[in-house]
């Protein structure tokens, strides 16, 4: 299990959830769920990225707890759930829909959010029931659907098979990332941030993506690096919005601009210059907005209406 490493003062500090709870995924895993904001208020499920955990999404709990009811998971392996040997999307699938189980009322609808891996998980579950049952709308920021390690732009040359495989062995390293020093930060930086990002937010992601266990790293890179998901975005047929930033060397823009291309219910796509795959860190304040106007625009519509 990860050590629980993030900032302890600031925007980016995680805040104290209403309610903690563990629910157990269809293979058994059991999964760290937290609860913010007030009971009966709108709902928003935030799914995290690769090597991240709840600790991510600080800044848009710390938003939308005060007028939504924020729900926010670890994923397997990550934060406070276990590992588990079960690393695939499918398992991502199924704890997401074990999160909306456990935490939404029978055809409660919510607003889901997914970074990275979560945008991935998101993808996943399109066709499962209990998602089609309590999406209302997805955000899918700094994500892509296929072609990972070919795309990504970590190891600055061209485009090939060298290329390809040189970030390969980067992103699926089995080295222990170590203590977050200088050097670290500015690696952590030039890999999944933009130029621009203040120190105070590289600190706050250089402390959770540090605090993922290297075979939890591992293993889930060895998921990100065969995956195709084509198919769920095709099948994902809720109101859905796309962040992306145009610094992103994980993501790049090319998937974004497939995604919203592949999407059936495509409602809004944004670029931000300069900004890299961090996007709920680097502009948290758009982040979240992105999240309210899904929520005001489909999450509080009535049954029947």
């Amino acid at each position: 299990m990860s050590r629980l490493m993030h900032v302890s003062s600031g925007p980016y500090a995680p805040p104290v959830p209403v309610r903690v709870l563990t629910v157990t995924s269809a293979d058994g895993a059991t999964v760290h769920v937290e609860v913010h904001g007030p009971e009966g208020a709108p709902a928003v499920v935030l799914a995290h990225g690769w090597t991240c955990s709840t600790a991510f999404w600080a800044a848009q709990i710390r938003d939308l707890a005060a007028d939504h009811r924020v729900i926010a998971y670890d994923q397997r392996g990550h934060g406070r759930s276990p590992a588990s040997p079960a690393c695939t999307t499918d398992a991502l699938a199924d704890d997401l829909e074990a999160v909306l189980r456990a935490t939404l009322a029978p055809g409660e609808k919510a607003v889901i959010a997914g970074h990275s891996m979560g945008g991935m998980t998101v993808m996943a579950a399109a066709t499962r029931p209990v998602f089609r049952e309590h999406a209302a709308a997805v955000l899918l920021c700094s994500t892509g659907s296929s072609r990972l390690v070919a795309e990504s732009t970590v190891v600055p040359m061209r485009p090939g098979r060298l290329r390809t495989w040189l970030t390969r062995n980067i992103l699926g390293a089995r080295a222990p990332l170590g203590p977050v020093t200088p050097l670290a930060r500015r690696i952590l930086k030039y890999g999944t941030m933009g130029p621009g990002s203040a120190p105070h937010m590289v600190e706050a992601c250089a402390r959770i993506v540090h605090a993922c266990p290297r075979k939890v790293r591992h293993a889930w890179s060895n998921v990100l690096d065969l995956l195709d998901l084509d198919h769920g975005v095709r099948e994902l047929r809720v109101p859905t919005a796309v962040v992306v930033g145009t610094a992103d060397r994980l993501t790049p823009p090319v998937h974004a601009r497939a995604l919203v291309a592949a999407l059936p219910n495509c409602v809004d796509s944004t670029e931000l210059p300069g900004l890299g795959h961090m996007t709920p860190i680097e502009a948290p304040e758009l982040v979240s907005e992105r999240i309210r106007d899904l929520v005001t625009t489909y999450a509080t519509i009535k049954e029947g209406a």
